[in-house]
This record gives C-alpha cells, structure tokens and sequence, in this order.
C-alpha cells in the first residue's frame, strides 16, 4: 500500500474516500502540514495502490496500521470506515479518530433515516463495467450536490480523480460492496478513544443526522458541522485543520 508522510508534528494518518486517492486531501495536506506529520494513504486498488485489485475495510485498516506509528486516524467517507474498523480493532495503535463526512451506516433503513436509499450503490457497480468514467463522474456529482460551491467543487474533484492513474474497477466494486453492508452503528459504544465527527450540512451521501447520532452513542465524541457538502475539506480546509489541531491538543493535555 503507497504511503506518503508529509510535514512534522504529532502523527496522523489521512485516508481517502471511494475512487480517490491521497491526492484529493491537497487543500487540507497544505493546512494540516505545519501542525502534523501526515501519514497519506492510496486505498488499495486506488492511486498508487492500484496494483492491488482487491479492497477490504479489515485488511486495509491493518495494514495501515502495520506500516504507521501510533497516531490520530481521520478518514472521509469510505475512508473513514477504514478508520473506525482500525479504531475498534486495535485501540491501542489508534489515538483517537476523525470521520469526515463519514457513517457508521450509509445504507437507509427501517430504523435508519440517515442513509442513502439501498438501491444506489447496486446501481453503481453495476453501471461500473458498462461506463466507467460516466459512473465514476456520476458519483462525483452526487457527493457535491447541495453545495453552495457544487459546479466548482465537482469540477475540482474531476481533475483530481484520475491525477494517479484511474482505479481498479474491482476495487471499487469492493469498496461500493462495503458501503452497502457496513454497519457500525452497535460498534460505536465500545470505542476507546476520543471521536470527532465532521458533516456538511448540505450532504446527500452522508445527512447531516447520521454524524449527529453517531457523536450521541460514541463516548467522548464531538460533532461539528460546516455549509458544505459531501467534501468539506475543499472548501473548508483551514477550519478543518483548526479543529484537528484543538482535538489533538485536547488529547495531549
């Protein structure tokens, strides 16, 4: 798995979303530099990862964890499934974490409002094998719809999404796999470390709710919330590296 390690300071490891790479943090990796040593992941089958065919959320989380110190996790959507999985499985090499924009289910259900509706990450894969890019760019657009920024950002993320090389479709399949069955809701009590859960309030992947309820049932959670969509990061860098900076500080004290 390709990790890069950027700036110095107390560690933190960085994880991507679905059919990202490292790449796509530019904005928050330049905030967060002077304050962190960042340790940048490629998912397998992502960036320069993408020799790996193959993506599990278990298998990713211990190897990251393999390859890095003892630090603070924060990953953003599909990435930080990767981070609450590391979180939940070896506490001890995980300092606290930060989801951004990140659930413990995105899949709706009977008992969960806070999700997308089950049919959308089928329809996904599916469409995958027949028009890739299209589905890929599809995605995109669903993650910044409903924001203020939406054509900027979209934009933004479509000459960033293939600067590595274009993901392996297997990978990505694994990954939309993923999103659909996980769900960590129960998971949440038995967290060992502080949380922080960062939303945009204009999210239609992941609403709003989801990272509100997420931060009631974790112990010693916050939650904040920015005007953004489903990439706070890109607009909203240098407030998300200020609050990373006082969760790190708060843990240190």
């Amino acid at each position: 798995m390709h990790i890069e390690t950027h700036g110095s300071g107390p560690d933190l490891v960085l994880i991507h979303g679905w059919a990202m790479h490292g790449g796509i943090f530019a904005p928050l990796l330049a905030a967060l530099e002077p304050h962190f040593r960042i340790h940048l992941v490629d998912l397998p089958g992502h960036g320069h990862s993408r020799d790996e065919a193959h993506f599990d959320i278990a298998d990713s989380a211990r190897a990251i964890a393999a390859a890095t110190p003892r630090a603070l996790w924060v990953g953003w959507s599909l990435g930080g499934l990767v981070a609450l999985r590391a979180a939940l499985d070896g506490p001890g090499h995980v300092r606290g974490i930060c989801l951004i924009a990140s659930s413990p289910r995105f899949v709706a259900a009977p008992d969960w409002p806070h999700g997308v509706a089950a049919s959308v990450f089928g329809e996904f894969a599916s469409e995958l094998h027949a028009r890739y890019r299209h589905a890929i760019e599809r995605f995109l657009a669903l993650e910044t719809m409903g924001s203020v920024h939406a054509q900027a950002e979209l934009r933004e993320l479509k000459k960033r999404v293939f600067a590595r090389g274009e993901p392996r479709v297997e990978a990505l399949c694994d990954g939309l796999a993923a999103l659909d069955r996980c769900d960590f809701r129960d998971a949440l009590a038995g967290l060992a470390m502080p949380s922080l859960w960062l939303g945009g309030r204009r999210d239609r992947l992941v609403p709003p709710g989801a990272l509100q309820w997420a931060a009631a049932h974790a112990p010693r959670a916050r939650h904040l919330e920015f005007n953004s969509g489903h990439a706070p990061f890109l607009e909203f860098a240098a407030a998300i590296a200020d609050a990373l900076v006082a969760f790190e500080t708060e843990q240190s004290a």
